[in-house]
């Protein structure tokens, strides 16, 4: 049985993602060059998983020459809201309130960051 298309990002996703939002666009090579060797991946590889992220609406390409080009149509943070949203369905009832007080109370915070959430939660009202 065939998996379904999920609409967040896989990990191996994410890192073509993070170099194409990087770089702007570049071809299958490109991308394969810009990879970390420790995370390297065959052409065909950084080629098929271009394709589906194409398929799920994250790039666009265009042919220059025998290559083709690909630029992300998705921002990362759109991305990011995305991936939030997913997560937030799937594990907290679509309830933002859970998400951040189940985030607040398993992460340490420092004190810029509280004051940062602070002001956001002001500006919101």
């Amino acid at each position: 049985m065939a998996r379904s298309k999920s609409p967040t990002l896989t990990e191996a996703e994410l890192r073509l993602m993070d170099i194409l939002w990087e770089k702007g666009q570049a071809t299958v090579g490109e991308v394969v060059e810009s990879l970390p060797k420790s995370k390297a991946l065959a052409y065909n590889t950084v080629l098929t998983t271009l394709r589906i992220l194409e398929k799920k609406g994250y790039l666009a390409h265009e042919k220059d020459g025998r290559a083709f080009v690909y630029r992300p149509i998705v921002d990362r943070t759109k991305a990011r809201r995305t991936a939030l949203r997913y997560v937030m369905s799937r594990f907290f009832e679509n309830s933002p309130e859970l998400l951040v007080v189940n985030l607040l109370e398993n992460e340490k915070l420092d004190a810029e960051e509280i004051e940062r959430l602070k002001k956001l939660i002001d500006e919101s009202e």
